[in-house]
């Protein structure tokens, strides 16, 4: 299999796969958040995330690199359960972004695909990115089995 970085859709289908991951956590409680800013480069940006219900799920972490904006958060407050949680693609120009993003960002030609999460619950988590990955730890189940 060869991974083609530019395929068409590419970003966009990894955006999708980790809103499906991500639905399933509406439960779950935040647990630690990690975010790393440097003055330098933004590329350098990262937050990360992550989630637990308990033992009887797999723990999520969501990071997020190359932010564009995040906003901020009370410090000091975890764990906390959500209350909604929405990872949303954000397209290039000149495809058009969902109505609750337009203004969130100034756009250019030469702002590439982005991704938007939120967390809403007493702790609200506001960011967007370039790069997410989600990780999901493998269930107790899963895990029984050696491949």
């Amino acid at each position: 299999m060869v991974d083609e970085h530019k395929a068409t859709d590419a970003f966009k289908n990894r955006c999708t796969n980790a809103a499906l991951t991500l639905e399933s956590c509406s439960s779950y409680f935040i647990d630690r958040i990690s975010l790393n800013e440097s003055t330098e480069d933004r590329k350098d940006n990262t937050l990360d995330v992550w989630l637990r219900e308990g033992p009887w799920k797999p723990d999520v972490v969501i990071s997020l690199s190359n932010l564009h904006s995040v906003r901020p958060w009370e410090p000091g407050l975890a764990p906390i359960f959500i209350d909604g949680i929405s990872l949303i693609h954000l397209p290039k120009l000149p495809l058009l972004w969902p109505a609750e993003a337009v203004g969130r960002l100034d756009r250019s030609k030469d702002l590439p695909e982005l991704v938007w999460l939120r967390i809403t619950g007493p702790l609200e988590v506001d960011a967007v990115a370039s790069i997410v990955t989600v990780y999901q730890a493998q269930s107790d189940d899963a895990a029984s089995v050696l491949r």
